[in-house]
């Protein structure tokens, strides 16, 4: 017969071993990227020396040195002060804005969608369809109609944001809503509970891993998204996507090269954070990675 302490000892045992593997592959994993970066700056590097003494066309690929001097100590001609800088972090700011607000919409309706779907085969077969529509369509063949409808400022951009966006929500949530038990759907039936009943109490939390998955990807592609209207919209608050056609067509290499970096680098942070907080709401019960 087992006794509780032995429980409890074995329970410890497989903390410590989770902990220990986590802490190994931790270890072994870090210095992977640094490497890979390590090389690509290097190609980087032999990229610009290339166009900048072979080609004579420094602007296309500038040093990454002027990169981030870009970045960081932005300066106009014969080393005056710039305002790039400035129009940097404020397009940011701007992008920002419209990416979160874009992914608020795109979760409270994707994850509605997907509820209702949930319910019965013939509402997922009659609504997911438009799913799979929406993620095909091109955007740009939908730009005029967005424009000539909500305008071109902050609300067009928005709803370009939720059209990217939406799909891996919906698509996510359904699976993790219809993933869940059969024997728990079951006993609930015993119990003769509603639809709401299981949909809370059963469903919801079985959907929780696969939901935090769709917002994850949903909050990589709001960022795509809010760059993508802004260079579709022109009016209005200007953006990081305006400020990368501005610096391309005045050939403003190192400026044009420091905006495409910070996009990048503002997409992978809401990505981790994301992640993040999926990890922080089921990561002790679900190998969230």
């Amino acid at each position: 017969m087992v006794t509780l302490q032995e429980v409890a000892e074995a329970r410890t045992a497989r903390t410590a071993a989770r902990r220990s593997s986590t802490r190994t592959r931790r270890s072994v994993t870090w210095w992977q990227p640094v490497v890979v970066l390590a090389v690509l700056v290097a190609v980087w590097y032999a990229a610009a020396y290339y166009y900048d003494h072979v080609r004579s066309l420094a602007f296309l690929v500038p040093y990454p040195h002027l990169v981030l001097k870009a970045i960081v100590a932005p300066t106009g001609m014969n080393g005056a002060p710039s305002t790039f800088g400035h129009d940097l972090w404020t397009a940011l700011g701007r992008t920002t804005v419209v990416s979160l607000t874009g992914l608020a919409f795109a979760i409270v309706i994707g994850v509605l969608w997907a509820m209702a779907m949930a319910q019965a085969k013939w509402l997922e077969h009659s609504l997911y369809p438009y799913a799979v529509v929406l993620q095909c369509v091109p955007i740009l063949a939908l730009v005029p109609l967005i424009g000539a409808l909500f305008g071109y400022e902050f609300t067009s951009r928005v709803i370009v944001t939720v059209m990217i966006a939406l799909f891996p929500m919906v698509s996510n949530t359904l699976f993790g809503l219809q993933s869940a038990d059969r024997a728990q759907h079951e006993l609930f039936r015993l119990q003769r509970s509603g639809r709401l009943a299981r949909l809370v109490k059963l469903q919801v939390p079985a959907a929780l891993p696969s939901i935090f998955v769709g917002l994850r990807t949903s909050a990589g592609l709001s960022v795509i998204g809010a760059i993508v209207g802004d260079q579709f919209f022109q009016r209005g608050n200007p953006g990081l996507g305006v400020l990368i056609q501005v610096t391309a067509s005045r050939l403003m290499g190192p400026e044009l090269y420091a905006t495409i970096i910070i996009a990048s680098l503002y997409g992978v942070v809401v990505f981790l954070v994301f992640g993040l907080l999926g990890r922080l709401a089921v990561g002790r019960w679900h190998d969230f990675g």
